[in-house]
């Protein structure tokens, strides 16, 4: 019944909203996304067998605010969850919904809420869709402000899929920004922002075998440094032992620094960064496992990137440690000069490199092992090069030529013990011809070769555009170089999609390869399926 209620409510806020006839009360807002796939098995691809045929994913926001107060909710439907997301989120039901007042100074929440202290390497809270991640607060958060000091604290557990909250959390968090606080510094160009947070878990020790902590503490320091174009942020944390599943219940206390520079100038931006990582998977069940229950987040130093072939090869962040660099480079050639020509032209490159961690074993063996701060170790989890160039070459013509070179660690991102290192190599480009104002054509041709895994790759993608409503776009991942010759196979999709104001309706057809999704250094396993995908999204 529940099911069938989301999807008329669905159907009639997007006809109202198609036909400019949604009206909504002063002070309500809200929006919608429900997502839908149907399963056929497919052996050849490995797409399995799905009983009930046809699954959907679904969401609805509704705020409301009037003056300081403030309300809302969110009703989510899983019915069942689709392929690939925890099959622990089926059901239906409310489990976000807040009240918060906010006057002058003083912010007071009671409720469900996101959070985040610094980078977020002792507390970060945040819900992304497409990986199926939510890991909300429910309880008390306050927040008060004056004159260049923002303070935080929070008391509160954590949402674990249809249960009861999990895990007992409290943190406090302090920013002072000096520039503000004080006269003299009033007028400086030079901005300096110091930032502190502690945050300490409890969870009872029912375990028969060992004797755990029940109250597990973590510390952060951060500065921020901003002048001109210069901007310099930096944070380290500490947290005291805390055996659990993702460590193997060793005692030993873990930490993390993370640094960024970046300074920007008409046309040039530089950005480089670092990152250790030591025993910092921190939780506020220490038995939980996949991407549940993560108090905090480790910032990604690694490009995201977004065309599909690269995609191949994600990086996820390994939190019980990893070392790593980071630079980036771009810089935009002005118009009507040498190599900008008529309209500039737009070059960056960038590299990163992600090791393991010096390890040093000791005994007793409950301690697991010794390291040195900032020692990398022997063996390598990750390393890209990539090269774009953006160009516009007239009204009509503009394209943009990609290489990414990436070293993948398939044992150690996807937990494949036998497996080796891949190196793989992708060339892209990407060219859009305008025929007029509203209408464009935009082709894709990728490439990838690797030495392992799967092999080599083919990818053509056409997508017409017809502005602003329509766009309509397919495409052919061709696995040709795989060492199966039963395995090189076509994965052809295609897609159509309508934009309305704040509306996009979307279906389509496809046959998706398995592999990771990550963003932001958090990955899901995305299986191989076979079917036909619908989706709305909208907000009022």
């Amino acid at each position: 019944m529940k099911v069938r209620i989301l999807a008329i409510a669905i159907f009639v806020l997007t006809a109202a909203a198609a036909n400019a006839q949604l009206t909504v009360p002063s002070g309500i807002s809200g929006d919608f996304q429900f997502d839908a796939q149907s399963y056929t098995a497919d052996s050849l691809i490995g797409a399995p067998e799905v009983p009930q045929k046809f699954l959907t994913n679904g969401y609805f926001n509704l705020l409301y605010s009037n003056g300081p107060f403030s309300a809302g909710l969110r009703y989510e439907s899983y019915a069942d969850v689709m392929q690939g997301y925890d099959p622990r989120l089926n059901g239906n039901g409310v489990k976000y919904r807040y009240a918060e007042y906010n006057k002058e100074e003083l912010t007071v929440t009671a409720g469900s809420f996101y959070e985040q202290f610094g980078s977020g390497m002792v507390l970060r809270s945040y819900v992304d869709y497409g990986l199926g991640y939510d890991n909300f607060f429910d309880g008390i958060r306050v927040k008060y402000a004056i004159k260049g000091i923002y303070l935080k604290g929070l008391v509160a557990r954590q949402r674990y899929f249809w249960e009861d909250p999990k895990g007992l959390v409290r943190g406090i968090d302090g920013e002072f920004h000096l520039n503000e606080m004080f006269k003299s510094l009033e007028q400086r160009k030079t901005q300096i922002i110091l930032g502190g947070s502690f945050v300490s878990k409890y969870q009872k020790d029912s375990d028969p075998k060992l004797v755990l902590p029940q109250n597990v503490a973590t510390g952060a320091g951060r500065i921020n440094i901003i002048s001109g174009g210069l901007n310099i942020y930096s944070e380290y944390a500490y947290k005291v032992n805390d055996p659990s599943y993702a460590n193997k219940y060793i005692y030993k206390n873990g930490q993390s620094f993370y640094t960024t520079i970046g300074y920007t100038t008409k046309g040039l931006g530089i950005n480089v960064a670092t990152k250790y990582i030591d025993n910092m998977d921190y939780r506020s069940d220490r038995n939980a496992t996949n991407n549940v229950l993560y108090i905090n987040f480790l910032p990604p130093i690694s490009k995201q990137y977004t065309y599909r072939l690269p995609t191949l090869y994600p990086y996820g962040t390994q939190t019980t440690g990893e070392m790593g660099l980071m630079g980036e480079v771009y810089y935009t050639f002005k118009p009507k000069s040498k190599l900008g020509g008529k309209y500039g032209t737009y070059i960056g490159l960038n590299g990163s490199y992600m090791t393991s961690i010096a390890k040093d074993t000791v005994v007793p063996a409950h301690e697991g092992y010794t390291s040195t701060f900032m020692k990398p170790g022997d063996e390598v989890f990750y390393n890209d090069i990539g090269l774009e160039i953006t160009k516009k070459f007239n009204k009509k013509w503009k394209a943009t030529f990609d290489a990414v070179y990436i070293v993948y660690n398939q044992a150690v991102i996807e937990g494949h013990p036998d497996s080796g290192i891949v190196y793989s190599m992708s060339f892209i480009g990407d060219v859009t011809y305008q025929f007029s104002k509203n209408n464009s054509i935009r082709v894709e041709l990728q490439h990838l070769t690797a030495n392992r895994d799967r092999g080599d790759w083919a990818f053509g993608l056409v997508e017409f555009s017809f502005s602003p409503h329509w766009t309509i776009s397919a495409y052919d991942e061709y696995n040709y170089g795989n060492s199966n010759p039963d395995r090189r196979l076509h994965y052809p999709a295609g897609s159509i999609a309508y934009v309305k104001g704040t509306m996009r309706i979307s279906a389509g057809y496809a046959k998706q390869r398995s592999g990771l999704l990550c963003v932001g250094g958090v990955c899901r396993n995305v299986p191989a399926s076979n079917g036909f995908t619908f989706g709305i999204t909208s907000s009022f």
